[in-house]
């Protein structure tokens, strides 16, 4: 094995955005191959980490892993819609309300940011819905663009490569350019992989538009519907 392929293969995970519901820590085996994992009938949301698309044989292995059912943004990075949403996506000056979570799926597939599952941890219950103004640049690059294009009630996995892309180097506490892990564990996990150029710093971002404030071009915004 490459000392760039990631030595894991996820076994199943189910992650729950939604407020009030129960999801599911990503389960990791070595051995064992990517199964489908059910969510229960009263679970609103179910996400899974993706699989990773098999490399050809002739090819080098690739340091970033790409996914065969997700699709190639023109700017780098790859998304898949899990749940279409309805209404106006949002657009330069709104602003968005979302929810996310966020794993190392280059490396062990590590929460660095789960909503609803036990306390401690990179789990966080109290979280609440992030805000972010479009065009602001307070979040990385991929993941607001990835927002323009849904739509309220949408659910979209984002899979970000490290650069330009990603978070910033030198932000510490990730102050300027969000998402922020909402604990320290989160940030700890996330920081590592950041950190070290040994490892497959590929990114996972689950997005759930929740509404799209419109501006009212005088510097405040009109409340969107959920």
């Amino acid at each position: 094995m490459s000392k760039h392929a990631p030595a894991f293969v996820v076994t199943a995970a189910v992650l729950l955005l939604a407020r009030g519901a129960h999801s599911l820590a990503p389960q990791i085996s070595r051995r064992a191959s990517f199964g489908t994992a059910a969510a229960a009938a009263s679970a609103p949301l179910a996400l899974l980490l993706p699989t990773p698309a098999p490399a050809a044989e002739d090819s080098s292995p690739k340091f970033v892993q790409s996914y065969g059912d997700f699709t190639d943004s023109p700017t780098g990075y790859s998304y898949k819609d899990v749940t279409v949403g309805k209404g106006d996506s949002p657009k330069r000056g709104d602003r968005a309300v979302f929810d996310w979570s966020g794993y190392t799926i280059g490396y062990f597939g590590r929460p660095f940011q789960a909503k609803g599952g036990p306390q401690g941890g990179a789990f966080d219950k109290d979280q609440d819905y992030l805000r972010t103004v479009v065009g602001s640049g307070a979040m990385v690059t991929a993941v607001e663009d990835a927002l323009t294009g849904m739509a309220p009630g949408g659910v979209r996995q984002v899979v970000v490569p490290y650069g330009e892309l990603s978070y910033p180097p030198g932000d510490k506490g990730h102050e300027k350019v969000g998402p922020a892990p909402s604990n320290f564990s989160g940030m700890r996990a996330l920081d590592f992989v950041l950190e070290n150029p040994r490892v497959d710093r590929t990114l996972l971002f689950n997005l759930k538009l929740i509404r799209v404030d419109k501006s009212d071009g005088k510097g405040g915004f009109t409340r969107g519907m959920k």
